[in-house]
């Protein structure tokens, strides 16, 4: 899978077959023991989209047995994908407490919290995704009888063209505080786009806005490396999708300061405090890719 500037995907490939992936872990992550996530919609989307392995997955059919570091590989993944999960609801059940009415979810894929998190009443939350992402996920939530929790208005738009316009056309406010999140986005963004996307993001946020996302803080490997890990972890567990070349290449603005160059007051936490936080064993090697991974939120001031 060979990213160009201007491909595009649906939920079974390329892209859009990564977030069938995390809701995969996301929905063996809400089964677990005492889990730290509550995602319902999660395997029931997995199993519409139709990817056979993911499915098999998520309904226990995958013999993991005979795949070398595979059991341990996929407890990395749910473990990790669920911490992720779970800073970016609390993100935004956080900022709703504090009077935030209008949310973004960019990049929203498979993402099902305009349904499952507790929304205030006159909760917005725009979600912003390739066109046949949004027409499928709405199809599919529609078809298991799904009802928002907020007042949900899907956004059908590339966010390498201009997605600003389309959200305003779907009637967002940008004289409203808002709460925005880029989950597991900025790798698959060439360095140029993600610099444009988070000057949208500002150009777009009135004060008090708040911002959560993620990024590596180790800025000596390349994306391409780090893609590489990736797939190998699935590849353990008998995927046969290959996720290796969809990552960007190329040097890339430090998130903090980009944010704080433009007004943002900007807090950070590595990815393994929130591991202890939610009573989770941290992947301490030094291989492990999540050791240098750093949860950002922001205020635009």
């Amino acid at each position: 899978m060979t990213r160009t500037d201007q491909d595009s995907w649906d939920l079974a490939s390329s892209v859009g077959a990564t977030a069938t992936m995390v809701a995969a872990a996301r929905a063996l992550a809400s089964e677990g023991a005492d889990p730290i996530i509550d995602d319902p919609f999660a395997a029931p989307l997995v199993r519409a989209v139709g990817l056979e392995f993911f499915r098999r997955l998520v309904d226990g059919e995958l013999d993991r047995a005979d795949a070398q570091d595979g059991e341990r590989d996929l407890q990395l993944e749910t473990d990790s994908i669920a911490v992720r999960t779970r800073f970016f609801d609390d993100f935004f059940l956080n900022a709703a407490r504090d009077g935030v009415r209008q949310s973004v979810i960019l990049a929203a894929g498979l993402d099902a919290r305009a349904y499952r998190l507790s929304w205030p009443p006159g909760s917005v939350v725009y979600e912003v995704d390739q066109p046949k992402v949004v027409d499928f996920k709405s199809a599919a939530m529609a078809g298991l009888g799904a009802t928002p929790t907020a007042d949900r208005r899907t956004v059908s738009v590339d966010l390498r063209d201009d997605w600003p316009e389309a959200l305003r056309r779907s009637g967002f406010d940008p004289r409203r505080p808002t709460s925005w999140s880029a989950e597991g986005l900025l790798m698959y963004l060439p360095p140029q786009a993600q610099d444009r996307l988070f000057d949208n993001i500002t150009e777009l946020s009135a004060p008090g806005s708040k911002l959560a996302t993620e990024f590596h803080g180790d800025a000596g490997r390349t994306m391409s490396e780090r893609a590489k890990q990736f797939n190998q972890r699935w590849a353990n567990l008998g995927c046969d999708i290959d996720l290796s070349g969809l990552f960007f290449d190329g040097e890339r603005s430090n998130v903090v300061d980009y944010l704080t160059g433009r007004g943002w007051q900007v807090t950070t936490r590595e990815r393994r405090e929130y591991f202890a936080d939610y009573g989770l064993v941290f992947p301490d090697d030094e291989t492990s890719q999540l050791r240098n991974i750093v949860a950002v939120t922001a205020t635009l001031s």
